[in-house]
């Protein structure tokens, strides 16, 4: 069992787990402001991503058709919910210094996790609409959510790779407000392609969304997802936490759980 510590920043939780100045250079800052998203290679690895791979497999077999229920089932897709409880392998997932650091850049406050999925797309499934993960923002407001996904197979053109328009996460609205069809392609949006092992960080307003899947498998990924702290959770941490979790997890990672 760790050593309790009590926080009362999340500036004193994000330094303990390895977050300084220079985690993130001054250009994946300018990213993250002027395109709303960054891309950051081998964060896992090949070790790392067998081990996740194989708990993956075996939670999608254990809960069957209950998989991903604690937060949102989806139709065309499998999905996996609450993975802070279902293996010490996520552990490292939602406290990771790069990622913290650059959720910290975006919502420039107090934040914690709000849930940790999983999702894939199922072959000839899993197109999505242009979306913000957040309802219809002023651009006068902060903003308020932002989130990753973590590459457990290869992102390509033709396994459902994410895309987001850049730049987004600086209008008003929705797509509809300014006149897009959020399930046809957008002249402006770039696919997130990189290989197993890279995490794409962006800020949830940005418009985004997964593209079909037109291959023969399936293409898997894990979503950190976070919000400012005045805000409700995704999926409330403290109502789902096991004990053996609670106990296993450092300080730090409580408060970015806010437990």
């Amino acid at each position: 069992m760790h050593e309790i510590t009590r926080f009362n920043r999340i500036e004193e939780a994000m330094a303990v787990l390895g977050v300084t100045e220079h985690t993130l250079t001054e250009e994946q800052k300018k990213s993250l402001d002027e395109e709303g998203f960054v891309v950051f290679p081998d964060l896992l690895d090949e070790t790392q991503l067998e081990v996740i791979r194989a708990k993956y497999e075996e939670l999608m077999t254990k809960e069957g058709m209950n998989a991903g229920k604690e937060v949102h089932q989806e139709e065309g897709t499998r999905r996996l919910s609450d993975l802070v409880n279902k293996g010490e392998c996520f552990d490292g997932i939602y406290t990771h210094p790069k990622l913290l650091a650059a959720v910290y850049h975006v919502l420039m406050r107090e934040f914690k996790l709000s849930s940790l999925n999983a999702r894939d797309a199922i072959p000839g499934a899993g197109l999505q609409a242009l979306h913000a993960d957040w309802g219809s923002r002023e651009a006068s407001e902060p903003f308020h959510v932002c989130n990753s996904i973590w590459l457990i197979d290869d992102f390509t053109r033709e396994n459902g790779a994410t895309r987001v328009v850049p730049g987004s996460h600086k209008l008003s609205g929705n797509p509809q407000q300014h006149g897009i069809d959020p399930r046809e392609p957008h002249p402006q949006e770039v696919l997130l392609l990189a290989p197993a092992g890279s995490v794409g960080i962006f800020n949830s307003h940005v418009w985004h969304g997964g593209t079909l899947n037109r291959t023969t498998q399936t293409r898997r990924a894990l979503h950190a997802y976070f919000t400012a702290r005045e805000h409700k959770q995704q999926l409330d941490q403290a109502e789902y936490l096991r004990k053996k979790t609670f106990d296993r997890l450092s300080s730090a990672a409580r408060y970015v759980l806010d437990v």
